[in-house]
């Protein structure tokens, strides 16, 4: 949509032009992970590489198996920008990265598996139960917000941190008695036999994904960031009416077979935006959440890892 477009490169010049400047970067490099619809499509397109390429700009992409891992590379200088949930950029702020929020991706589904014979009916259900999910990521903090929501503390499940991979492979041999996890992996496990869905993330803790970016890249190079998150947001656009032809696309990067991947495609957002205050608080909360808990050392101040502030 031209609208969104326009909106875009407005508002990341307000954002970055009185920025510090360097000499402007003539590789960016993207973190992205398997399961990203828009970051895939935006790959597999090869618009970036289209778009920059009259600047001199050569695109890397740089792939991994989900959110925790990107923030880490982004943390210690191996990418310029990432993808990610909720929680990873906590984390890697929190191990002082000096990264910002560029634009906020509302999150896929995220859904409270349990497995093949289970009787829980209930969350409180979950006390003193293994619940796997994956450490840092967004499905970590779904799982305090789900047993907090339930009366209980986070210290009164089995906590089990497994990466996708592992935690599938426990999942199916029962050796976990529920498993908190996005699409697609969500949408591929939920229809298969007696597996059943105790809850998913409506209604229990806001979900957002984010495009971030190091503060340094940023700053050196605005004007490369405003076209990269204007492309994103014309990626998003075809995307959405193009689910079937991305929908192959991911399923052939993650493996999931194309029917759950459509699924869950059919309930992803496909939008791009700009980071507002909504964002910043759903982000504060759950750094606050992290720090009460103890899971993060110190108190973070969100406002001050964003490029668009509160009013």
């Amino acid at each position: 949509m031209i609208a969104r477009r326009t909106f875009w490169t407005g508002a990341a010049t307000l954002a970055f032009g009185t920025a510090p400047r360097a000499a402007e970067a003539k590789i960016v490099r993207i973190g992205t992970q398997k399961g990203g619809p828009i970051l895939m499509a935006e790959r597999q397109q090869r618009g970036l590489e289209t778009l920059l390429a009259p600047m001199g700009v050569e695109v890397k992409w740089v792939e991994f198996q989900f959110g925790p891992p990107i923030m880490e590379a982004l943390r210690i200088g191996a990418i310029d920008i990432g993808y990610a949930g909720d929680a990873p950029p906590i984390f890697a702020q929190a191990a002082k990265g000096d990264l910002v929020y560029l634009a906020a991706v509302p999150a896929s589904a995220e859904g409270i598996l349990l497995p093949a014979g289970s009787t829980l009916q209930s969350l409180a259900e979950l006390k003193g139960k293994r619940v796997a999910f994956a450490r840092g990521s967004s499905a970590h903090n779904l799982t305090i917000a789900a047993v907090e929501k339930a009366g209980l503390n986070f210290a009164d499940i089995v906590q089990t941190p497994l990466a996708p991979a592992d935690a599938a492979a426990a999942f199916e041999r029962g050796a976990v008695d529920a498993w908190v996890v996005w699409d697609p992996y969500y949408a591929l496990y939920e229809t298969r036999p007696n597996v059943r869905v105790l809850a998913t993330s409506d209604g229990i803790a806001p979900q957002n994904s984010f495009i971030l970016g190091s503060r340094a890249f940023a700053e050196a190079n605005p004007g490369l960031i405003s076209k990269i998150l204007a492309d994103l947001a014309r990626i998003s656009d075809w995307a959405l009416t193009n689910k079937h032809a991305v929908a192959e696309l991911v399923s052939t990067g993650t493996g999931v077979p194309y029917e759950p991947t459509l699924r869950a495609l059919n309930r992803y957002p496909f939008r791009v935006l700009p980071i507002g205050p909504d964002h910043i608080a759903s982000q504060q909360d759950i750094a606050d959440r992290f720090h009460r808990l103890g899971v993060i050392p110190s108190k973070l101040d969100i406002s001050a890892w964003t490029w668009h502030k509160p009013a």
